[in-house]
C-alpha cells in the first residue's frame, strides 16, 4: 500500500511530525530542519505535518494560524530547503485545490471527517489523503469515509485514529480500530499526541496529559499501525496551539527509537504465524 510518497513496506514505519500549527516562518523552517536531521539520523520515513488554519479551536480569542496564500509560500520553501514531504490540514472544500500543488497529503480533521463535500475536494486532488477518524465514531463506520473517497476517485489514503470520546473532556484509545479499520483495506496511522488529549478540560482550551504519549505510540504500534502520527515542539508549554500535548523535540528521537524496536519485534513475532 502507499500513502503519500512513502510505500507501507513491512519494514518501514513511516512517521507525521511536526508543529501544531504554523506560528510564525521562522519558527515552523526551524521544526522541519531539526525533524528532517532527526529523520535522516534515525533512518526514518518522515511525513513533515503542519496547520496554518486552526478552525475548530475551542475558543473564537485562541490563535489561529496564517492565510493559505501565505501558507502555500512557506510549503515551497520547506521543500526546496528542506527536502520533506508535508502534510496539512484542510477545513472548506475550496482549500484542497489551492494546496494541491504544494503539500504532498492533504489531512481531513476528526471533526469534519463525515463531511462528503470536504472528502469528494480533497480527493478529486490526486493528492494522498488522510482521514482523522471523528471521536465519535466506531471503526465500523469508517467503511463509510473510504467509500465516499474512493468514489471520488481517491487511491491515495489513510485513516488515523486519534481516540474516542468518553464522556465529556475525556479521550480513551480502543487499539481493536486499529485491525477492525485495515481489515478495510486502507493503513492505519495512530495519533499518539491528540490521543492524550482532555477536549475543552482548561475551559476555552484543550487540556492533555503528555505524560502517556509515549504509552499509547508504544501500545499502537505494538497492536500493529501502520505509521504514527505525533505533533513535536521545540518548546511545547509556549506552544499556541496544542500546548498540553505536544511532545518535546529534545525527546523525538528517544521515542522513535522505542516505538522502532517495538515495530521491529512486531513484525518478527507477525512473521512467525
Amino acid at each position: 500500500m502507499k500513502f503519500g510518497p512513502y510505500a507501507f513496506a513491512d519494514d518501514s514505519l513511516p512517521i507525521i511530525a511536526g508543529p501544531c500549527v504554523i506560528e510564525s516562518e521562522a519558527h515552523v523552517m526551524k521544526m522541519a530542519k531539526l525533524l528532517a536531521g532527526a529523520s535522516q539520523r534515525l533512518g526514518l520515513q518522515l511525513i513533515f505535518k503542519t496547520s496554518f488554519d486552526k478552525a475548530n479551536r475551542t475558543s473564537a480569542t485562541a490563535f489561529r494560524g496564517i492565510s493559505l496564500d501565505e501558507a502555500r509560500v512557506i510549503f515551497k520553501r520547506i521543500k526546496a530547503e528542506v527536502g520533506l514531504p508535508i502534510l496539512t490540514d484542510v477545513h472548506t472544500p475550496n482549500q484542497p485545490d489551492q494546496l494541491s500543488d504544494v503539500v504532498d497529503v492533504i489531512q481531513i480533521p476528526a471533526f469534519l471527517s463525515r463531511q462528503t463535500d470536504l472528502l469528494t475536494a480533497a480527493a478529486r486532488t490526486g493528492v494522498a489523503v488522510n482521514v482523522k477518524k471523528g471521536q465519535f465514531l466506531s471503526p465500523w463506520e469508517v467503511v463509510h469515509i473510504i467509500d465516499k473517497l474512493k468514489e471520488a476517485g481517491c487511491r491515495n489514503l489513510a485513516v488515523t485514529e486519534r481516540g474516542s470520546s468518553f464522556g465529556y473532556h475525556n479521550l480513551v484509545s480502543d487499539l481493536r480500530s486499529i485491525p477492525i479499520i485495515q481489515e478495510l483495506g486502507v493503513p492505519v496511522i495512530f495519533d499518539a499526541t491528540h490521543s492524550a488529549q482532555l477536549p475543552g478540560e482548561q475551559g476555552d482550551q484543550t487540556g492533555g496529559l503528555r505524560q502517556y504519549i509515549p504509552t499509547v505510540a508504544r501500545a499502537a504500534v505494538a497492536a500493529g499501525c501502520d505509521g504514527l502520527f505525533i505533533e513535536v515542539h521545540d518548546q511545547p508549554e509556549h506552544a499556541l496551539s496544542d500546548a498540553a500535548t505536544q511532545w518535546p523535540f529534545e525527546r523525538f528521537e528517544s521515542l522513535m527509537h522505542e516505538v522502532l524496536a517495538i515495530r521491529k519485534a512486531y513484525l518478527e513475532v507477525r512473521n512467525q504465524d
